[in-house]
C-alpha cells in the first residue's frame, strides 16, 4: 500500500487494515515509520469526519468526581456552600468563571471543557 492522503471511506478502511497489519512493527524500522505515518493520517481523517464533541461540563465534573472518589462536599472549596454545589450539579445555576478555574485545578478538567454551554433549569 502506497502512503497517500485518506480521502474516502475506502482509503480509510485500507489504511486501518495496514495499520493493524503493522501494529507490532519495531519503532524506527521502515515498518514502524510506516505505521506511525499511517496512524497520523487515520487520526486526521477521523478528526475531520467523526469529531468527538466536548463533554457536557456537569457530566465531566460528575465523571471526575467518580474517578477520584470525591463527594459533593469535596467540591465546596471550588464552588461554595453545599447548597451552591447542589444548584450547580442539578443544573439550576451555571458555573461562574472563578468556579471554572477552581474546578479545573481541583479535578484536572481542561477549562475549555467547563466553559462549554450547557442547559440549566430555571428555578420555579
Amino acid at each position: 500500500m502506497e502512503i497517500r492522503p485518506i480521502r474516502t471511506e475506502a482509503d480509510y478502511r485500507a489504511a486501518l487494515t495496514e495499520v493493524e497489519r503493522l501494529w507490532n512493527a519495531e519503532p524506527g524500522s521502515p515498518e514502524g515509520d510506516r505505521v506511525e505515518v499511517l496512524a497520523t493520517l487515520v487520526e486526521a481523517y477521523e478528526a475531520q469526519h467523526d469529531p468527538i464533541p466536548a463533554p457536557d461540563p456537569i457530566a465531566a465534573i460528575e465523571f471526575m468526581m467518580e474517578q477520584k472518589g470525591l463527594t459533593r462536599r469535596d467540591l465546596e472549596p471550588a464552588i461554595g456552600s453545599r447548597g451552591r454545589v447542589s444548584e450547580i450539579l442539578n443544573r439550576k445555576r451555571p458555573l461562574t468563571l472563578p468556579m471554572v478555574r477552581a474546578l479545573s485545578t481541583l479535578l484536572h478538567i481542561p477549562a475549555e471543557v467547563l466553559v462549554q454551554p450547557y442547559e440549566t433549569q430555571s428555578a420555579a
